[in-house]
């Protein structure tokens, strides 16, 4: 399947001084949910700015390697434009305007769409059918929806683009386990029903490997493991490590639990 997303050998610094990632590679091919991995400060987030172009926002640089989104380099392409060529970035905390109802937060969305012969009732209305509780709550003020109607909004924004490729970074963070069950079910059928693909940040590795394709796991600004997802979830350290399965008699074991050399020889022999 041809790679909407690669990503190349890249290497990222932040204040010219810290380096966070180190030649990180990994695809995301045309309709396909790619999950991506890892523990906090793994550097997943910075992965999904060096898309979108954030990084210079934090005074963050790619130094080295090379983004290509359908085929095109990245380099020096501003965030909005790229909203405009398909790709939008759901950014960790559901960065909804509070101020603003969730109609004219959806609205605010529309300016991706300029230049194209797009009905506007026609976009509000998918995202209405994928969430009807905004239907419901589309005069109320965003910061006053819960948490779980915050990241719906987000994602309706991002819908409101008509994106080829969404980037959602921890879409479960804070969220109730029934939530968290109910977003990643509009996560799927939005990736069926609409094509678009979608690069999910999780440390729910359980729940992503779940409804992924393929997944790549990171430690330390670089990917340690990476495989069709069904094998990563039958893969004893991802188990033992990111599903919370292994010790003894099928006894969960934290991270911390286990000596870093021992993971390190196993993933990179």
């Amino acid at each position: 399947m041809k790679a909407l997303l690669e990503i190349d050998n890249i290497e990222v610094v932040y204040n010219k001084a810290v380096q966070v990632l180190r030649g990180l590679s990994l695809r995301v091919p045309s309709g396909a949910i790619v999950a991506l991995l890892g523990s906090n400060g793994a550097g997943k987030s910075t992965t999904l700015k060096s898309v979108s172009g954030l990084l210079t926002l934090e005074d963050g640089e790619v130094t080295a390697g090379e983004i290509r989104f359908k085929g095109l380099p990245l380099k020096g392409v501003a965030p909005e434009k790229l909203v405009r060529q398909g790709l939008f970035h759901v950014m960790e905390g559901r960065r909804v305007f509070e101020d603003l109802t969730v109609e004219e937060n959806l609205i605010a969305a529309t300016y991706a769409l300029s230049g194209r012969k797009t009905s506007l009732n026609d976009a509000y209305e998918l995202v209405y059918n994928y969430f009807p509780r905004l239907r419901e709550r589309r005069k109320q003020l965003a910061g006053y929806l819960s948490g779980g109607e915050q990241q719906m909004l987000a994602l309706g924004r991002a819908l409101i683009a008509q994106p080829e490729l969404i980037m959602l970074d921890e879409p479960s963070l804070g969220l109730a386990p029934q939530l968290v069950e109910e977003i990643f079910t509009i996560i799927v059928r939005i990736n069926r029903e609409q094509g678009t693909a979608i690069l999910l940040v999780e440390q729910n590795a359980a729940v992503s490997l779940a409804i992924a394709s393929y997944g790549y796991i990171m430690e330390n600004g670089k990917i340690v493991i990476d495989g069709p997802a069904e094998k990563l979830s039958s893969n004893e350290d991802v188990q033992e490590f990111y599903l919370g399965v292994g010790g003894k008699e099928g006894e969960a074991r934290s991270y911390r639990d286990i000596k870093h050399y021992k993971r390190r020889k196993r993933w990179l022999s």
